[in-house]
This record gives C-alpha cells, structure tokens and sequence, in this order.
C-alpha cells in the first residue's frame, strides 16, 4: 500500500508498505481522507517524531475487523482518533483525557495518509466514530481539529454577549470563528496578516477583522470596541509574540486562550499585576478526547456552517508535497486534504 513519510521537513515520500495485519480487538479502515494539520508542519514539533507516516485526520471505511469487535462492522464510515485515553486512570476521571499516560500509545498504525491504517483496540472502543449517513467523508475530516477547538472553548468562558478575537485566521481559526458563531457570539473578531483569510473569516461570520500587516492588533481591537477589549481572546499562532499581544487585547475579567505551543526557546514576559487587578485569566488547551471528537462530529452534522467549502485543497497522495507545502505557507488555502476515494 503506499503511504505518506515524513523523513524531514523538507523529504516527504510516497512509499510501498506493507498493508498491516488486523489483530484481534482491532479494525483495518481503508482511508477516504486525511488532512494535513498545523502541527504537521510545525518543524521542530513533526521532525523529532521522524520518520513517521503522517495524517492524524483519518476518515475511511471499515474493511476488517478482529476477533471480539462489535462497536465496528465492514462496510462503516468511521472517523477515527488518533490516541485514545484508558479511562481507568485518576486523569480520566477528572476529564484530563490528553494526561492520560495510555493516551499516547492507542491510536493508528502506520498512519493517516496510507491507504489503509489499522485502529488500536482502544481507539476503537473510546474513540471512533460511526458518521452519521448525512455527513460527507471530506467535512468528517475536520471533526478532530474541529474537536481541538471545542476542548479549547470548554476550558475559558464563553458568553453569547461577549466579544472574542481570534487571532491567526488559518483553518484553526476559521474554525474557532465559526464555532463561537454557533455558540451564540455575534462579535468575533478576527486577526491576520493575509487578506484572502481575512475575507474567508468574514464570510464564516467574523463581525470585523484586523489586518495585522497595517495595524497593531491591540490598537485594531481598541477601535473595534470603543476602549473595552476583549473578554475572550484566542491565540492561534505558535509564537509567544503573538501570545504577549494576545494578553494585551484582553479587558477585564476575560480569558486569554493559548491554543497553541510557543516555539522552544521563547519566553513570554509578563507583568502579574497587570493579570491580577484586571482579573485576566491564562488558559492553555492541548489536543482534544472522547467527548470533545464526539461534540465536533455532532457541530459538523448539525450543518450550522459550510465546513466542506473550508477544504480548499483535495489531492491524491502523489501530491502530498504540494500539500504539505501550501500548509506550510500559511497563504492563500486553509485546508488540504489528500484524497483516496477513486482508489479500488
């Protein structure tokens, strides 16, 4: 079967491997799609897992189970997580599924971009998805960062009266826009430098954007709220420069929401006292669990927002360069997928 692995940054191959076995407890999905995720082309992050077949957005059709499986059958349109917690453990418990110590080691071998991966007995069991016949192979590809999002926004306040800014208007924050849209907030605000995701935010139901090229961000969100700034601001871009502008657009009592890691090395500066008097919360949100796949997949089927047209990109896996490429530039796509439907 071919596959797509990463060896560097910059070498990614399509190569022959070895279709893997089905075990027992185990399902085979032949793959329709995955997507290629902003972690994916983070260098420091993907290339100290390398190599390695990337996609972590896998969505397929079951060709194979194992001995005892009954929460899959052949023939299902799955999405499928990629790690899967024990629920056992005293951080289940508590809802701290990504702490899990099992988290990491369920999940999917190779990979999500080959053309057949195999699913963990403990990802099938806690965390695939049977889609719902409605729901298309290509917007099931979104459910898991769809689901990053919606963990993020379950740890920060959230109020229809609210303004949000969200800043880095790449798929991650075209899809932050468009689920606090959904949740109630009529004034969102989104931040970036390029204007072809500046005008996509709009469309997804931004009340105002800042185009960050001409404008301090902090200075674009004082105008936009006569003086008051924002109650929820999220920080998309792995930087902490973006993260110190992020804690200056917050007014009082909000929550700054850091949705991504900050580069090794950098270091954020900040003033306690003006988090304390302010009443500004720090928030962090790391991957997504169980409950989060399961509330994007319900978002996503509910069809309160054109998920499918936020794919820009579809290519078969001989492109997966060309995609790794365009994701990485941050210009003008938000979402490439690499397709296998035509496949026999």
């Amino acid at each position: 079967m071919k596959a797509a692995v990463l060896y560097s940054y910059d070498d990614i191959r399509v190569e022959d491997l070895d279709r893997p076995a089905c075990g027992p407890g185990e399902a085979i999905v032949k793959t329709r799609a995955s997507g290629i995720c902003s972690g994916d082309v983070m260098r420091w992050y993907i290339e100290k897992k390398a190599p390695l077949v990337i996609g972590h957005e896998p969505v397929g059709v079951v060709e194979e189970v194992g001995a005892g499986v009954t929460a899959v059958r052949p023939g299902d349109l799955v999405f499928v997580h990629h790690h899967a917690p024990c629920h056992a453990c005293a951080r289940c418990a508590r809802g701290d599924y990504v702490q899990c110590e099992t988290w990491r080691r369920n999940g999917i071998t190779p990979g999500g971009i080959a053309e057949y991966f195999r699913v963990s007995e403990a990802s099938l069991v806690h965390d695939t998805l049977v889609l719902p016949e409605t729901m298309s192979f290509e917007s099931a590809v979104l459910v898991e960062p769809l689901a990053c999002v919606l963990k993020g926004l379950g740890r920060v306040r959230v109020r229809a009266s609210d303004t949000a800014v969200v800043i880095g208007l790449g798929i991650m924050g075209q899809l932050h826009v468009a689920a606090l849209r959904i949740m109630g907030l009529n004034k969102v605000i989104g931040v970036d430098r390029v204007g072809y995701r500046i005008q996509r935010a709009i469309e997804n139901g931004a009340a105002g954007c800042i185009d960050a090229g001409t404008e301090r961000i902090q200075d674009g969100v004082g105008r936009l709220t006569g003086g008051e700034m924002a109650q929820l601001v999220v920080v998309g871009p792995a930087s902490a420069s973006a993260m110190g502008s992020g804690i200056e657009c917050a007014g009082a009592g909000a929550h700054v929401l850091f949705f991504s890691p900050a580069n090794p090395g950098e270091t954020l500066f900040i003033d306690p006292n003006a988090l304390y008097f302010r009443d500004v919360s720090l928030v962090t949100s790391y991957s997504c669990g169980p409950p989060d796949t399961r509330a994007a997949l319900n978002m996503i089927s509910e069809g309160d927002a054109d998920w499918e047209r936020m794919i820009t990109h579809r290519f078969p896996i001989e492109g997966i360069a060309e995609a790794f490429r365009l994701t990485a530039e941050g210009g003008a796509s938000l979402k490439s997928i690499i397709t296998f439907q035509d496949r026999a």
